[in-house]
Parts: structure tokens; C-alpha cells; sequence
């Protein structure tokens, strides 16, 4: 069975910083790979950073320069580390991965960021 539990989240000021976790069980971060999404109220979920089994990650444009995301395949967890934050940040942040051809979400973890 497939979990992943997201924490870290909080509420900081503007340019503080957090650190995401995402512990995984039942896959394999070296094979699956995972996917960090955020949704702010009103809006969709949108993904923000994505690592594959690889280790090859990517980011959207509102992302990069202050998101770092990366895995520690012998803990099968992953990691969004987030400087800089800024209001806008403000999101229930969320993991996300792909396991025999079923994708799996995390429960989220809120970050408010007050200027």
C-alpha cells in the first residue's frame, strides 16, 4: 500500500524559509520518482518541482531560484527546500507520484507566509 505523509509546513514571514518532507512507503523514490504540487484558496494545484528515480528534477518558473527539491532514497523521502518565501507561497503543499500507473497524494501540508 502506497503512502506518503507530507510535514513541515508552518507559518513564517516573508524571507524566512522551510524545509518540506515527504516520507513514501510502498514505492521506491529510486524508481517512482516524486512530484511537489501547491494549491492556494481559489486556485488549482499546480506542481512547483519534480525529481525523477534518477534524481533529475525540475521546476516551474515560479519555482525556480528559491525551490530546491531533492530525495534521500535510503530514507524514501524527498525534500522541498523553499528560501525567500513570499506571501504568494501561501499553499497547501503536496506530494505526489505515479506507482503502477495509480498516482498517489499525500495529505498536504499548509505554509502561510504573512509580509
Amino acid at each position: 500500500q502506497v503512502q506518503l505523509v507530507e510535514s513541515g509546513g508552518g507559518s513564517v514571514q516573508a524571507g524566512g524559509s522551510l524545509r518540506l518532507s515527504c516520507a513514501a512507503s510502498g514505492i521506491q523514490l529510486s524508481i517512482n520518482g516524486m512530484n511537489w504540487y501547491r494549491q492556494a484558496p481559489g486556485n488549482q494545484r499546480e506542481l512547483v518541482a519534480a525529481i525523477t528515480g534518477g534524481g533529475t528534477t525540475t521546476y516551474a518558473d515560479s519555482a525556480k531560484g528559491r525551490f530546491t527539491i531533492s530525495g534521500d532514497n535510503a530514507k524514501n523521502t524527498v525534500y522541498l527546500q523553499i528560501h525567500s518565501l513570499k506571501p504568494e507561497d501561501t499553499a497547501v503543499y503536496y506530494c505526489h507520484t505515479f506507482h503502477n500507473w495509480r498516482e498517489y497524494w499525500g495529505q498536504g501540508t499548509q505554509v502561510t507566509v504573512s509580509s
